[in-house]
């Protein structure tokens, strides 16, 4: 069924001069569109009104044909809702749906999550409707989580570019850059800023292009060092199976990712030095990762 609706969806008459490479982005959309309104159903039968962040809701301001690819779909849940939410994630009906449960967002950004839903947008399919963020709290969203990962994805990079560049005409600059302190003001800055330095992202006639350019050497040489290396970030407890794997992520993980480190402890980008963040950011995954090494552990069949 969902591969007939793919297919007739993808075959109207204006679309048959598109390549081959934009039709398979077109159907893959129209897939991970259907998936959405699947996962939102669900949550909606149980009460629930999740909002989707990343992905599809990424997504939206790509160009017609070309595809955003995701593991997994990323719903955010009012505190009060993620019980339920979580039995839903396990039910037998999400089997397959990857869904990655977010309590709010906790870390990705500092406006209450009543302000976030209160300005969410609901956008519409064939398929059925979703709920996401407004494009500036989204923006911001998705420089936190890159952020947080270390800046290690150079391909999310486009996220950014697209969101600006195809932004709405009302498009709120002071909603996304001032309902935060200064410290993440900055952080936004210069993630944009990536993405004009390495894509060309066009920030002229906007109010960040003289910061957007501000960049500090030490943000540069660490995402260069990222995409430069043959090391993806795994969990360590994903890699006790593979005793060279395992220490090859320990390895990656000593000093921790300046970036990673700053935002997660909530410092500045312009510090003198990264040092204390990173010692930090030891101290406080140290002990969430050895549970999570001991759970897996008792876990194997033995």
């Amino acid at each position: 069924m969902l591969l007939f609706f793919i297919v007739t969806q993808t075959q109207q008459p204006e679309e048959k001069s598109i390549t081959d490479v934009a039709r398979w982005g077109l159907i893959k959309n129209k897939a991970t569109e259907e998936r959405a309104a699947i996962v939102f159903k669900l949550f909606r039968k149980e009460g629930i009104e999740p909002i989707l962040i990343k992905g599809l809701a990424a997504a939206q301001f790509y160009p017609k044909g070309q595809f955003r690819d995701s593991i997994d779909m990323d719903i955010a849940v009012a505190t009060r809702d993620f019980d339920t939410a979580k039995g839903v994630v396990k039910s037998e009906a999400a089997a397959g749906l990857a869904i990655d449960l977010h309590r709010e967002l906790r870390h990705l950004d500092t406006v209450s999550w009543t302000d976030l839903v209160a300005n969410s947008q609901l956008v519409s399919f064939d398929c059925g409707t979703i709920r996401v963020l407004r494009p500036e709290d989204h923006l911001r969203v998705l420089c936190a989580h890159w952020l947080t990962d270390g800046g290690a994805n150079k391909d999310r990079l486009w996220d950014f570019y697209h969101a600006v560049e195809n932004r709405p005409a009302d498009f709120d600059w002071d909603r996304f850059l001032n309902v935060v302190d200064q410290k993440r003001r900055r952080w936004l800055t210069c993630t944009i800023g990536l993405a004009h330095r390495y894509l060309g992202l066009d920030l002229a006639e906007t109010p960040i292009e003289q910061e957007a350019n501000n960049i500090p050497n030490w943000l540069i040489k660490t995402v260069e060092k990222e995409w430069a290396t043959d090391t993806p970030f795994w969990p360590l407890f994903t890699s006790l199976h593979d005793p060279k794997l395992f220490f090859a992520q320990v390895k990656k993980r000593l000093p921790p990712n300046p970036v990673t480190a700053t935002v997660l402890v909530n410092g500045s980008f312009d510090a003198k030095t990264r040092f204390f963040y990173q010692i930090g950011t030891i101290f406080a995954r140290i002990g969430p990762s050895i549970a999570n090494i001991a759970k897996a552990l008792l876990a194997r069949p033995r």
